[in-house]
C-alpha cells in the first residue's frame, strides 16, 4: 500500500486520468472525515467499499458510473 500525505487543496494522479483532491478534514485523530473529490473518465467506476461489496454484482456496478463527466460522487 502506498501511503501518502496530502493538505487540502492538495491532489494525487492516478494514471494520467484519475485525479484525488483532499476537499476538506475535520476533526483530528482517528475520527476526523476526511472529503475528497475525484474526477475520473465517465466510464470509471467509483465506489465506497461498503456500497461495492452491497452491490456486488457487474449489473450493481455498471448503474453506479457517474453520466454528466464531471467529478464522480463516491456513492
Amino acid at each position: 500500500m502506498l501511503v501518502l500525505t496530502r493538505r487540502v487543496n492538495e491532489t494525487i494522479m492516478i494514471g494520467d486520468d484519475i485525479t484525488v483532491t483532499v476537499v476538506s478534514v475535520q476533526g483530528h485523530g482517528p475520527h476526523a472525515q476526511v472529503r475528497l473529490g475525484i474526477t475520473a473518465p465517465r466510464k470509471t467506476v467509483v465506489l465506497r467499499r461498503e456500497v461495492a461489496s452491497r452491490n456486488e454484482g457487474p449489473r450493481a456496478r455498471d448503474a453506479t458510473a457517474p453520466t454528466d463527466g464531471g467529478p464522480v460522487a463516491a456513492g
